[in-house]
């Protein structure tokens, strides 16, 4: 098999039972498509989770409390994530109270902090990049918020446009520049014939993969820069979960290219 397809996983195969699984520490990952009225019960164990709901709605009963009709828009594309953060060793159920999609961010952990749902409004969002690199980046779990590992975004990255650019990596322990984390993308996009293009490489180009990654697609980062560029005439969308060494985002550019933040006419800080 090659490493292309190693990191790539197709909708049928887009989900992580273990980390041990796809050479991770920390991450998991799944998704449910829900039909209304429809449920299912799970244990966080020794992990912490961030439920997004990328459409419809919800209620959720568990052993640290209850969310009833959760979830504001009917797609990625509709509007701003709702999201429940819950602890480790938390049992937990999920009732869809219309047809939904939910994706399931785990990382493995050990303190408990309190479980939160994250609404629309506490949502940030932020315009990050320059030119045909601009995207919007909707904060979920942010290094300030209160779990152990676990770091959750979405990107939405329009026609034609790059993400994750200048080339960044976060594969070295060596904070405040750069901590060492996994990172998932789970992709949708607008139209189903619709693609996104994601390179992830080393700086010895011991790994160097070219991806074409369609809807409902996982793509796995384990080390190595990993830019997105999104097909003209779609919008991508991916959800990011990442856990690591620190909690923290800090990532090095990828000195090749570090020279186009210069040429933007914007503040931009960051990476995703």
């Amino acid at each position: 098999m090659s490493k292309a397809a190693e990191l790539l996983r197709k909708p049928e195969a887009a989900f992580i039972d273990t980390p041990e699984s796809v050479h991770f520490d920390y991450l998991t990952f799944r998704t449910h498509d829900l039909a209304r009225d429809h449920k299912f019960t799970a244990n966080t164990a020794g992990n912490e989770l961030c439920l997004v709901l990328l459409g419809g709605r919800c209620s959720v009963e568990s052993s640290v409390g209850s969310w009833r009709g959760f979830g504001e828009r009917a797609h990625v594309f509709g509007g701003l994530p709702t999201a429940l953060y819950l602890p480790i060793e938390t049992r937990f159920s999920v009732v869809a109270e219309t047809d939904c999609q939910i994706a399931l961010c785990f990382s493995r952990a050990e303190t408990v902090f309190p479980a939160h749902l994250i609404t629309p409004d506490e949502v940030e969002v932020e315009i990050r990049g320059g030119g045909n690199a601009t995207r919007q980046i909707n904060h979920i779990l942010k290094p300030e918020f209160r779990a152990q590992r676990l770091m959750v975004v979405e990107v939405f990255t329009p026609s034609g446009n790059w993400s994750s650019y200048p080339p960044h990596k976060h594969d070295v322990h060596d904070p405040p520049a750069e901590v060492d984390l996994e990172e998932i993308y789970y992709y949708k996009i607008d139209r189903p014939e619709g693609y996104a293009i994601q390179r992830i490489y080393t700086a010895d180009r011991k790994l160097d993969a070219t991806l074409t990654v369609r809807d409902g697609e996982l793509v796995l980062v384990p080390e190595g820069y990993h830019p997105v560029a999104a097909a003209h005439g779609y919008t991508i969308y991916y959800l990011n979960a990442l856990a690591g060494s620190a909690r923290s985002m800090a990532a090095s550019d990828d000195p090749d290219y570090a020279w186009v933040r210069q040429t933007w006419n914007t503040k931009e800080q960051g990476r995703r």
